[in-house]
């Protein structure tokens, strides 16, 4: 059967994509149909034939998924915040495991892993900390939302089920101010207009509420009368302003400046306190954080003896966890605000077995060996999505530590790296998913290895 564009068929959706789309065959003509999810019976139309995939646009869902439910926001699937809102949450942690443990597997070769169930929430809703909304115009009218699918095409919208509810009354206040004082609202292409993104972040035990105006300009006009209007939001600490004036899809400029109150605001994990500016890295569900942190210290299986290495460090949340019951933990981040932060968070911890240094980990870490002999009984990396550089892997193996615990949040580079590792003497030992991202298709693991020479 040869597959032809614009044509109609029959299949039963098989697995998820990567970006949430259904995946199916066709007498083994592999096809990615968005809208479909595992289970489903679709008729799709073929819009793209390749040599061995191709994609279909769904006509019509035949007979559902028992999985398949009526996703309570209504701004899907316009809204590209969450992928999989239409699966039961339930079968959305399946999945999820299901896909780490297929990434382990095809990518890493890996066979007979053990992989955990994936902690999920009881509430998967409102769990974000951090909300940063693009701002635009169409047709004269004034958006605020989220991004549509593969695209800078702005949903407008007046909430979302993932974010903090309270983010709902800001937008509010900030579209009347807008629209009453004309507030001129960044063109994306003509590189022109004032206001370019609203970052919200909120505090889930102080209850705390930062605002960041990031402009294409130096000043926002009647920023008094702003400031007033934004009052009325409860527990409000700080007002930010953040200029970026690059032709760039990085919201935020380099620096901030705090328009009223404060420039931080208070959060915990567990019992460690940390200070957040608009500039800081913090995890953005920080119920699930806990959880994922309990699980990294659990297998780092600290006695109190310990020197350990902690890689991409960030604002230091992961080094101070695990300084509660090492002997010393060094950081290592290439942001020097972060450190600074790192610094920060370790004194209002009174936490003083830490040390941190500014730098890229593959450069850092060799050094520190190299020239200071210092070793690390075990080592926690927790790498941006591209996963490890190749020379802190050689470095990693060169110290031998005992302990390996990586945490991740792209299982795809993940597998890649442990593939490394276990060819230079590691062994997977357990993996454990953790649902950070509710109805979203990302998933955060927890894994650890250890040295069997």
């Amino acid at each position: 059967m040869s597959i032809q564009k614009n044509q109609h068929y029959i299949m039963t959706i098989e697995d998820l994509g990567n970006n949430g789309e259904g995946v199916g065959k066709i007498e083994g003509f592999t096809l990615f149909v968005e809208g479909a999810i595992p289970g489903d019976e679709v008729e799709v139309r073929v819009v793209k034939a390749k040599k061995n995939y191709g994609y279909g646009k769904l006509m019509q869902i035949i007979k559902p998924s028992l999985h398949r439910i009526q996703p309570p926001c209504p701004y899907v699937p316009r809204c590209g915040g969450c992928q999989i809102q239409h699966i039961d949450y339930g079968e959305q942690l399946n999945l999820k495991r299901k896909k780490v443990q297929s990434h382990l597997e095809r990518i890493g070769g890996l066979k007979d892993i053990k992989v955990h169930p994936t902690i999920g929430m009881d509430k998967p809703y409102h769990y974000r900390n951090k909300a940063l909304f693009p701002i635009g115009m169409e047709n004269g009218e004034l958006q605020i939302g989220f991004f549509a699918p593969r695209s800078h095409r702005i949903i407008d919208m007046n909430q979302c089920l993932i974010q903090h509810p309270i983010t709902e009354k800001a937008i509010e206040l900030v579209r009347d101010f807008v629209k009453k004082h004309s507030i001129s609202i960044y063109d994306e292409k003509e590189h022109t207009g004032l206001l370019r993104h609203i970052l919200i972040r909120t505090s889930w035990h102080t209850q705390e509420v930062q605002v960041c105006f990031v402009i294409n300009g130096t000043e926002i006009p009647y920023v008094d009368i702003l400031i007033q209007e934004l009052q009325q939001i409860p527990h409000l600490a700080g007002v930010i302003l953040s200029r970026n004036t690059e032709r760039t899809n990085v919201a935020l400029g380099e620096t901030i400046e705090v328009l009223w109150g404060k420039e931080c605001i208070t959060d915990y994990i567990g019992e460690l306190e940390f200070r957040i500016s608009p500039l800081s890295f913090f995890q953005v569900n920080p119920i699930q954080t806990k959880v994922l942190y309990d699980k990294a210290l659990e297998y780092a299986g600290l006695t109190g003896e310990e020197i350990v290495w902690d890689a991409y460090c960030g604002i230091g949340t992961i080094s101070l966890f695990l300084a509660q019951k090492a002997k010393k933990v060094y950081g290592v981040e290439i942001v020097e605000a972060a450190i600074e932060n790192a610094k920060v968070n370790a004194k209002l911890n009174q936490i003083e077995n830490v040390e941190f240094f500014v730098g890229k980990a593959e450069e850092v870490i060799p050094q520190k060996l190299r020239y200071e002999g210092i070793k690390a009984d075990v080592i926690v990396v927790d790498p941006p999505r591209k996963g490890c550089d190749p020379v802190l892997l050689d470095t990693i193996v060169d110290m031998a530590p005992k302990r390996i615990v990586y945490v991740s949040c792209d299982s795809a580079t993940l597998a890649r790296d442990l593939k490394i590792l276990m060819e230079k003497g590691y062994e997977v030992k357990e993996v454990q998913p953790v649902d950070m991202f509710g109805h979203t298709v990302h998933v955060e693991s927890t894994i650890l290895m250890t040295y069997c020479g």
